[in-house]
């Protein structure tokens, strides 16, 4: 598994225990979580898989991601 798949897994994962949240409500705490507990470099990388029309990507996490592109930009490196 190379680094992009392992970030897609890795948001995949989080997405699941947000389950029992509607899909916007889990879209955001996704993306807080993301933006909390992983490196700015990860956060680019998986901004990148969504950019790449990236189908592992939950439906759920793919709108994590587009939330945290759209809000989360000027914290890259």
């Amino acid at each position: 598994m190379n680094s992009r798949d392992n970030l897609i897994y890795m948001a995949n994962q989080i997405a699941r225990n947000f389950a029992t949240l509607d899909d916007a409500a889990a879209a955001n705490a996704i993306a807080a979580h993301i933006v909390k507990y992983w490196d700015p470099r990860m956060r680019v990388k998986i901004i990148d898989s969504l950019e790449q029309n990236e189908s592992k990507l939950l439906p759920v996490s793919r709108n994590a991601v587009a939330v945290l592109r759209d809000t989360h930009q000027s914290d890259a490196p």
